[in-house]
């Protein structure tokens, strides 16, 4: 299954600092309590982007845990490796795409994920091999993304405003089938976790904010939606006016971010 589809940086900020901003959890908390990465750990983060969860696991550690993160996105590999010479980390940020062979030897890492990314694998199959290859014996696999029932209201407000069908997103509509039963085929042990974060938006221009992050004119997968800019801004103002219909009867919007979290040992 080949998808075309590449991340834009400036939507993947934007929606992390959304949800930082208006969420009710901290996924953050959530990941070191499920994982509690230890100081020695060899650690691979797959589709690390700007660095998140390496930078993450760093804190938790402090400074204690060999660290490498991997991405296509050379952009965001420049923000990662600003923010490590910042903050005077020792994280490894180096190109990687899951989708072709990993460039690391068999049993090398204790622990190896990926957050919000590796679900748009071509070849599920191959990429958690891959994974697998690169763990030590009873290292841990975990991937994060979300589940079917993901930000229900945002999909609501926008079948409302067009009166069409959402095209199948590939984290959702693969997290919970394909990718945990290809995980589990190929580990030993494997778990479902679920992590809920209620975004609350006390106005109706940052929900605004997180649809065009989400349905941005370059972003592929929203394209059988709108042609051109013209119909895109169209798009738009229809959302608009319903999260303002929404939000006027409810005095507030309220959409539920749920995640899944795979956990796997080898």
């Amino acid at each position: 299954m080949k998808i075309d589809y590449q991340e834009p940086s400036k939507d993947l900020l934007m929606r992390i600092d959304i949800h930082e901003k208006y969420g009710s959890a901290n996924i953050d908390i959530w990941t070191n309590d499920l994982l509690k990465p230890q100081a020695e750990m060899n650690i691979l983060d797959v589709g690390c982007g700007a660095g998140k969860l390496s930078f993450l696991f760093n804190e938790y550690t402090k400074g204690g845990a060999k660290i490498t993160g991997g991405d296509f996105s050379e952009e965001l590999l420049d923000k990662a490796r600003e923010k490590n010479k910042k903050i005077g980390a020792n994280i490894d940020f180096q190109f990687l795409d899951f989708n072709q062979p990993f460039n690391f030897p068999d049993n090398t890492f204790d622990l190896c994920t990926s957050a919000f990314a590796i679900y748009y694998a071509s070849d599920l199959d191959f990429t958690f091999g891959e994974a697998y290859r690169v763990l030590t014996p009873g290292g841990r696999l975990f991937v994060s993304g979300p589940l079917p029932e993901n930000k229900q209201m945002f999909y609501d407000i926008i079948k409302e405003a067009t009166n069409a069908t959402i095209p199948p997103m590939p984290g959702s509509s693969r997290f919970k089938g394909d990718i945990f039963n290809t995980i589990s085929k190929i580990f030993a042990k494997t778990e479902l976790h679920k992590f809920e974060n209620h975004l609350t938006f006390p106005e109706v221009a940052p929900f605004i904010d997180y649809v065009r992050a989400s349905l941005g004119e370059d972003r592929k997968l929203w394209t059988s939606m709108f042609n051109g800019n013209d119909e895109y801004e169209a798009l738009i103002g229809k959302i608009t006016d319903v999260a303002t219909r929404w939000f006027e009867r409810d005095g507030k919007l309220v959409m539920t971010k749920v995640v899944g979290g795979i956990l796997a040992t080898k």
